[in-house]
C-alpha cells in the first residue's frame, strides 16, 4: 500500500494528513501543543483515534512509545550509534535503517522490509512516501514514521 504524508504549514502544532495515490485522504495526524514531550494522534476520517504516540522524559537517547486502544504496543528508541541513525522498534521485533536525516529509510522485521519511506523533493512543507508491504499493520507502521519524523525534527531544532 503507497500512502502520502503531508505535513501542513501554516497550522499550530503537528497537523498531517495522509493520502492514497489518488489524493484521497485516509488518516489524519494531529499533535497536542503545551505539554512536555511530544504526542501524537493517529485519526480515521471519522476522527476515531488509531494510535497514539507519546514521547518518554528523561532518557538519554529519544524514546517514544506507541499506545493502541490506551496498550502500549511497541516502544521506538534511538540506537547508540556514531556514523549512522538507526532504531528499534522494542515489542515488534522491528529495525529502522538508512538515510534518516533524508526521510531514505526503510522498516524491516527479520530481514523482511515493512515498509520503505522516501521524501518528495519540491513540495510547500514536508511531505513523504510511504510504501507498505502487503499484509503488514499500515497503523503501526505509520505510527513509526511519525516517530522517526519528531526524533528528526528534535534533533533540527537542537542544532
Amino acid at each position: 500500500m503507497r500512502l502520502y504524508m503531508k505535513q501542513r504549514i501554516f497550522s499550530w502544532g503537528d497537523k498531517f494528513s495522509i493520502y492514497d495515490p489518488e489524493g484521497n485522504e485516509c488518516f489524519y495526524v494531529e499533535g497536542e501543543i503545551f505539554t512536555f514531550g511530544k504526542k501524537l494522534h493517529l485519526y480515521d476520517l471519522n476522527r476515531r483515534e488509531l494510535a497514539f504516540i507519546q514521547q518518554r522524559l528523561l532518557s538519554f537517547l529519544p524514546k517514544y512509545e506507541i499506545l493502541r486502544n490506551g496498550t502500549q504496543i511497541a516502544e521506538v528508541v534511538k540506537e547508540f550509534t556514531f556514523f549512522r541513525q538507526e532504531y528499534s522498534v522494542n515489542g515488534l521485533g522491528w529495525k529502522v535503517h538508512g538515510d534518516i536525516f533524508s526521510h531514505d529509510y526503510e522498516i524491516t522485521a527479520g530481514g523482511q522490509r515493512i515498509a520503505q519511506v522516501s521524501k518528495e523533493w519540491f513540495t510547500l512543507g514536508d511531505a513523504y512516501e510511504i510504501d507498505i508491504a502487503d499484509g503488514a499493520d499500515e497503523v503501526t507502521a505509520l505510527a513509526v514514521v511519525l516517530v522517526i519524523d519528531a526524533c528528526i525534527e528534535a534533533a533540527r531544532d537542537n542544532d
